[in-house]
């Protein structure tokens, strides 16, 4: 059989803009010569629509769109992903469905059995599981239909205990299908493409046939999917590997006979190119499909504004993003030199603002009240908080996405200045660890190089030591442990969810652990009003991380 892959990028809530997606996709697979048209997992309303389920008008759009959809369906069916309500009065009121489309109609329905409720899924608020897969018959070919989750049942994947030895795949098995397909919308993480390549290329060793698994591309919200659909034969092979973090289309034979492997060249890619390619992605994603065309970065010369800088460049156009240097007395002038550096590499428009004025005129007018206190902290926020300000105010008045450049290790320990630097709409970085900014900062430089272009990134703003310069000679250094220290122990116990005593047992002072473990618990707070971030890590603080402010354990 000839399977159509539908490699889509939907918006959540856009069921017209979904549904010309969809109808798009097919007539091109069928114009192809695709005898059968897979969708990704709720391609229909996109992925994840959460709260919007429980809107009184929402499902019901949904059916009605997906109608339309099956209406333009003709001798070539197509599976596509769907809510559909149930109507039983029992359980939950949906069902997270693949709608089989035949002649103008939905010919029938298969159901997700396995509902995951772990990170950032909560599908068992929303959807009632189905009790085994379902099979469709077309043309002769038994076809076994299992929706993303079902095949994550592999002994390797500890999730699996969740649903009490209930495995999808080996159900089909049993039934001895001719074709498994898998409607996905499975968000990228850092190393998760392998493990899903292992499920499917084992799953048709089980079952003894191709699997063809379709996964949704694009960015929404904080989790980023990466497409990379794929096509295994009975024997485990990869018959087909598609593009990485883009649209793609293809057609796959099947049966015996089948030529070479086709692997797109993204299929698989270096780490940082897949990081790169998923923050580029992901931002350009929010922001278009949120109705943003230009962004706002603050170039401080640093290695952190820097990465966003060129990120921003990628995915709006160097000619959609505006750079700010916001110089007090205390920035170095090598730190502006870099910004300007940076700007004129990146091909972006560079504006400078001073704020030394306005900060002698906050800490004038507070003066009053601060008498008899010594400077500390609070007069170096007051630096950051002007810059929040400005920013914000350049963001109202040009309608621009301002972003923030904080990573993930200030976000853990509280380096960052809740009103200042915090201020924004996204947080492109804030999922990526001070040592891979670096490494990221490396790559993009040697990428241009490749390509034979100017390297974007000063040299010096990866060389020097990094610092907020708040006050005079300050480092980052000053406040936090080196940060190959720093990220090693954040991972232990923020992505491993390792206690102090693991931690110290692994070689690491107990000083310095007892130190990150104590920041990290105390700043809750500020993550809990930061921008949103975009998800790279199988940890990332936002949706998936749910941990009280208020609290007083200790590990």
């Amino acid at each position: 059989m000839r399977i159509g892959l539908a490699q889509i990028n939907t918006t959540v809530g856009d069921l017209a803009g979904n549904r010309r997606l969809i109808l798009d996709a097919y007539a091109e697979l069928v114009r192809r010569g695709a005898e059968l048209v897979v969708f990704p997992e709720l391609a229909t309303c996109g992925y994840p629509p959460r709260d919007l389920l429980f809107k009184r008008h929402f499902v019901p759009d949904v059916e009605a769109s997906m109608k339309e959809i099956a209406l333009a369906v003709g001798e070539v069916p197509a599976l596509v992903g769907t809510v559909e309500e149930n109507p039983s009065g029992t359980g939950r009121s949906f069902f997270n469905s693949a709608a089989l489309c035949l002649r103008g109609k939905v010919q029938g329905v298969a159901h997700k059995c396995l509902l995951p409720t772990y990170d950032v899924f909560d599908e068992d608020r929303y959807f009632e599981p189905a009790a085994q897969p379902t099979v469709i018959v077309h043309s002769g070919v038994r076809i076994g239909v299992t929706i993303c989750e079902d095949i994550w049942t592999h002994p390797m994947i500890s999730t699996r205990r969740l649903y009490n030895g209930l495995d999808p795949v080996r159900q089909l098995a049993a039934q001895k299908c001719d074709l498994m397909v898998n409607l996905s919308a499975s968000p990228w993480d850092h190393g998760k493409s392998g493990v899903r390549q292992t499920l499917v290329t084992d799953a048709a060793r089980a079952l003894g046939c191709p699997v063809v698994y379709v996964n949704a591309v694009g960015g929404n919200d904080e989790l980023i999917f990466d497409g990379r659909s794929l096509v295994s034969d009975a024997a485990g092979r990869v018959i087909t590997g598609m593009a990485a973090f883009a649209e793609d289309l293809s057609v796959v034979e099947t049966g015996p006979g089948q030529a070479q492997p086709a692997l797109s060249p993204t299929f698989e890619q270096p780490d940082m190119a897949d990081i790169l390619s998923a923050l580029t992605l992901g931002l350009r994603d929010y922001a278009h499909k949120v109705g943003f065309r230009t962004a706002l970065v603050a170039l401080s010369g640093g290695i952190d504004s820097a990465v966003v800088g060129a990120i921003a460049a990628a995915a709006f156009g160097p000619e959609n993003v505006i750079g700010v240097s916001l110089p007090s007395e205390i920035s170095s002038q090598h730190s502006r030199d870099d910004a300007v550096l940076l700007a004129g590499n990146l091909g972006i428009r560079l504006e400078t603002i001073g704020i030394s004025e306005v900060v002698s005129a906050c800490e004038a007018a507070l003066g009053p009240q601060f008498a008899g206190r010594a400077r500390d902290v609070t007069e170096e926020n007051i630096q950051a908080r002007v810059r929040g300000v400005i920013m914000m105010a350049l963001s109202n008045k040009f309608g621009s996405l301002l972003l923030t450049t904080g990573n993930k290790s200030e976000m853990a320990v509280g380096y960052c200045t809740l009103y200042g630097d915090m201020c924004g709409g996204l947080a492109v970085i804030s999922d990526v660890f001070k040592t891979q900014v670096y490494a990221l900062a490396n790559w993009i430089n040697a990428d241009a190089r490749r390509g034979g272009r100017t390297p974007p990134i000063p040299q010096s703003s990866i060389d020097k030591l990094p610092s907020a310069e708040l006050r005079p000679n300050q480092t980052d250094q000053d406040s936090l442990p080196p940060y190959d220290v720093l990220d090693a122990v954040l991972k232990g116990y923020v992505e491993e969810g390792l206690s102090r005593r693991d931690l110290a047992a692994q070689g690491f002072s107990e000083a310095i652990v007892g130190d990150v473990v104590r920041k990290v618990d105390l700043n809750e707070y500020k993550r809990k009003q930061a921008a949103p971030g975009l998800k790279i890590t199988p940890l990332a603080f936002g949706v998936g991380r749910r941990i009280p402010i208020v609290q007083k354990y200790v590990s």
